[in-house]
């Protein structure tokens, strides 16, 4: 016998309500689509509940470099700190819920980080999104609390996505304790991976319907292990507090001074939400896509941001993206090799202490922002 809820009604009358299973394993996928709520973000995290676009539906994984689809994931979630969430549905009466399921999804993800691409991605987004009408870049935008730069959210996904740093989530109506503790086990061991069980079980009776999520495999020693998902907003004040308290007011000034000069160059400054170290970072808006030449760190240390400058004319030539390296390499204690022209290194603040180095490394930006003049880009 199933399961029974109960409602207490405005007449103070107790209705019983019954669990019933889905239809088929398409109604329940169709709900998830339609639902995304139903996947439990503040269950997930309660400190900063995670909220979902769908990518698509079915989505295929290649398993070689622009090879052919050889399986297709039931459902492609994202949340809003751009962590790929990876989803497969089962009803409880399929008896591969049990073993065969965890093979399926450790195929899809190993293959996935290796071999998607962000393109593809927004290409299916994009796709989805002209299926039902909507536009992507507000649903995003709605994703994101309309804080953040699309592009950015974007450069994120690629980030997580290269790192590994995705969610594995099977749902089903039922989990079973052999597939409960399968989940639990691979989320403890797997960072910075997440694994885990969602069972959304449905009641109802000729009138009403109601879903109930729980999530699964949250143990105690999977959180201490990956640490809680806090997030903390920095402001300008608390970005600037904590920059001098482990660096110094030396930093701080340097910093200020950089900022000042960038100030009528960019669009907007965009401060981080990292839990123990701000993050402040130039931002140029444009049409198309924006621009953020650096990231200027609490921990003392600019990182400069070739990865992102490899995509975006004028500095997706290589050529040019070494001329910045080598005028890097010229202020005094800075030695960035040339096998990272396409990551992100980092110089020490306090190398610009000296003027004639402060100055050196303002140029550089000058001639970054008047590059995007020269070519019309801005």
């Amino acid at each position: 016998m199933g399961e029974q809820i109960f409602i207490l009604n405005h007449k103070q009358s107790l209705v019983e309500l019954n669990e019933k299973e889905f239809v088929t394993e398409k109604q329940f996928q169709k709900l998830l689509e339609n639902y995304p709520k139903l996947i439990s973000g503040s269950q997930i995290n309660p400190d900063n509940p995670r909220k979902w676009i769908l990518i698509s539906r079915e989505f295929g994984v290649p398993n070689e470099e622009q090879g052919n689809n050889i399986w297709s994931l039931d459902h492609m979630f994202i949340d809003q700190d751009g962590i790929p969430t990876l989803v497969e549905v089962k009803r409880s009466s399929d008896t591969r819920i049990r073993r065969e399921i965890v093979g399926q999804m450790l195929d899809y993800a190993a293959n996935a980080v290796t071999y998607w691409s962000i393109h593809d991605i927004r290409n299916k987004y994009k796709k989805y999104c002209d299926t039902i009408n909507i536009d992507p870049d507000i649903k995003i935008q709605e994703l994101i609390d309309r804080t953040g730069d699309t592009e950015k959210f974007w450069d994120t996904v690629e980030t997580n996505l290269k790192a590994g740093k995705i969610r594995m989530l099977f749902i089903a109506d039922k989990i079973p304790k052999e597939l409960q503790r399968i989940i639990e086990f691979l989320n403890e061991q797997m960072t910075p991976a997440e694994v885990l069980g969602l069972e959304i079980k449905q009641f109802g009776n000729e009138s009403i319907k109601t879903l109930v999520p729980r999530v699964i495999g949250q143990t105690s020693s999977a959180q201490i292990k990956k640490g809680l998902r806090e997030y903390n907003q920095w402001t300008e004040k608390t970005f600037f507090d904590e920059l001098e308290k482990k660096n110094g007011k030396i930093v701080g000034d340097i910093v200020r001074k950089i900022i000042n000069h960038l100030e009528n160059k960019v669009s907007r400054f965009w401060f981080g939400k990292g839990k123990k170290i701000g993050s402040l970072v130039p931002a140029l808006d444009l049409p198309d896509y924006s621009h953020f030449p650096f990231a200027i760190w609490t921990s003392g240390k600019i990182e400069i941001y070739f990865q992102w400058y490899k995509d975006k004319p004028p500095f997706d030539s290589i050529e040019t993206r070494k001329k910045i390296l080598r005028r890097l390499n010229e202020i005094k204690g800075v030695s960035i090799p040339e096998n990272k022209i396409d990551k992100r290194p980092s110089i020490d603040i306090k190398l610009l202490k000296d003027k004639a180095e402060y100055e050196k490394f303002i140029k550089i930006y000058d001639w970054f922002f008047e590059e995007l003049d020269n070519n019309n880009l801005r």
